[in-house]
């Protein structure tokens, strides 16, 4: 599923993939929006638009030429741009297979070819990168209950967040698991999450409202991933 954006975004990034086109010629191999702006996500004034630039030979020259193009697009426009090299995103699937399922799984062409459509990711490295993302989260969580400070709403803000970062390995998981399909909106895959491991969601959809009870439904939560990603290893 591909979310339609507002015209005058969509406007604006057909300017930029025309003026990269003209700077970069046969070098430019794709370009592409993923993220929020492609999931539906995307909110004008506070979401950014994550695009991905592919290029045949990134040299330092190169990248002089488009430099301005894409400053001025960060600044002006909050387009954020990850430049990658066309033969270097086989070889690096399996230390990004999540990010580069993300891509794959929901995104908008606006030049050149896709450069995700036929990419091999192994379900073997997929599973070493959710319990490392889950693990992460988990470690840096036990930090958030000391830098609140006790503070409620500081600590909500923080668990707010959270949630939002585990989304892509949560549905990462439920695809691995070979769970009904889901699409990757942030409230379904809690949804299908609450309806596997039986946690309570309401506090995570809502963690303002008792930030208590949402730090324990996260670390709940993460808990049953985190030992069912170890049993897969098994």
């Amino acid at each position: 599923m591909t979310y339609v954006l507002p015209a005058p975004i969509r406007s604006r990034l057909d300017e930029l993939a025309h003026t990269l086109q003209v700077q970069l010629g046969p070098n430019l191999v794709s370009l592409l929006v993923f993220g929020s702006a492609a999931r539906g996500g995307y909110d004008s004034g506070r979401s950014d638009v994550d695009l991905v630039l592919v290029l045949k030979d990134p040299t330092s020259e190169v990248l002089l030429t488009i430099a301005n193009t894409l400053t001025v697009a960060r600044t002006a426009l909050r387009f954020e741009t990850v430049i990658l090299k066309e033969d270097e995103i086989t070889r690096a699937a399996d230390v990004f297979p999540l990010f580069y399922d993300d891509i794959r799984s929901c995104h908008l062409l606006l030049a050149g070819k896709d450069a995700f459509a036929n990419l091999y990711i192994s379900d073997s490295h997929r599973r070493v990168r959710i319990e490392q993302e889950l693990r992460e989260v988990q470690i840096r969580l036990r930090r958030v209950v000391v830098d609140s400070m006790g503070a409620p709403q500081a600590l909500a803000g923080a668990i707010e967040r959270k949630v939002k970062q585990i989304r892509s390995p949560v549905h990462a998981l439920l695809q691995l698991r070979k769970t009904a399909p889901v699409d990757d909106q942030l409230d379904n895959v809690l949804a299908k999450a609450r309806d596997i491991w039986k946690v309570d969601i309401k506090f995570l959809q809502q963690p303002r409202k008792n930030p208590t009870k949402a730090l324990e439904a996260l670390n709940e939560l993460l808990t049953h991933m985190i030992e069912e990603v170890d049993r897969m290893e098994a």
